[in-house]
């Protein structure tokens, strides 16, 4: 990830101390969705950055309604954000209405907050549309001096939007997701690693890379890792990643014409 301009990093150390005691004495209160959309303005504000006047609105309607809030940067509508009172557990049903939006209009991201859980998800256009939970914090849970806590927080900043900081972590997420190791053990050149080490171990048995990948689809890998759509979705990924790095050798294996 990006490193933290100073500058920012500072804001939000100063924003964590700030806050903390803000929502703990708002969640004693039981305060309303009303007062909780008050102080998630403040905290879009005071801690990552946005302009309260210029990027945060209100007036983006969902089919007849409106959204509680979004975040515009360069006049373009990034990101939605559905607010619930601080005293409601969050659930990803009372994201659905934002995402359905979202969706219709190409929007990649949405945030679900109550201001002390804060839910980043990014969309995923595929029939039906799904979602991907990239990030789930507690901000109550937040220590101002561990770095790793300061990281997430700068993941939706306005200077790490700014940076594409949210859509690298996402990938960097995403290539660690079950699913993607789940179908980066079923290619030929990790079953070939696999069949090397275990021929190792015991020289004289014949493994065949069909019967291993047989035992890892039905032994070992968990089922919902290697079916569905989000396990198609990373095989399609590998098998483009593959296609592009043989087009790339097939490319620089081509014999330059001689000088005349």
């Amino acid at each position: 990830m990006a490193s933290i301009p100073k500058k920012v990093a500072e804001r939000l150390v100063s924003g964590i101390k700030k806050y903390q005691p803000i929502l703990t004495a708002a969640k004693a209160r039981d305060v309303g969705e009303a007062d909780t959309v008050t102080i998630i303005k403040d905290i879009l504000t005071d801690v990552f950055g946005y302009d309260k006047y210029t990027e945060l609105t209100s007036e983006v309607a969902i089919r007849g309604t409106y959204c509680d809030l979004a975040i515009k940067i360069d006049g373009a509508i990034r990101m939605l954000i559905e607010i619930k009172a601080i005293g409601i557990e969050l659930k990803d049903q009372h994201v659905k209405q934002a995402i359905d939006y979202a969706s219709n209009q190409g929007i990649d991201w949405v945030i679900l907050t109550n201001g002390i859980s804060w839910r980043v998800y990014h969309l995923i256009f595929s029939k039906p549309i799904d979602q991907d939970l990239i990030v789930n914090i507690d901000f109550l849970n937040l220590n101002a001096r561990n770095e790793n806590d300061l990281d997430l927080l700068y993941l939706w900043c306005k200077e790490g939007w700014q940076r594409s900081v949210l859509d690298e972590y996402k990938t960097q997420k995403q290539a660690l997701s079950r699913f993607f190791i789940g179908a980066m053990l079923q290619t030929t050149p990790v079953l070939e690693i696999i069949r090397r080490e275990l021929r190792r171990i015991s020289p004289d048995v014949r493994i065949d890379l069909d019967q291993l990948k047989d035992v890892l689809l039905n032994e070992v890998i968990k089922r919902e890792v290697i079916e569905g759509e989000k396990a198609d979705e990373a095989k399609k990924k590998i098998t483009r990643a593959a296609t592009k790095a043989l087009r790339s050798v097939a490319t620089d294996e081509v014999p330059k014409e001689s000088e005349s």
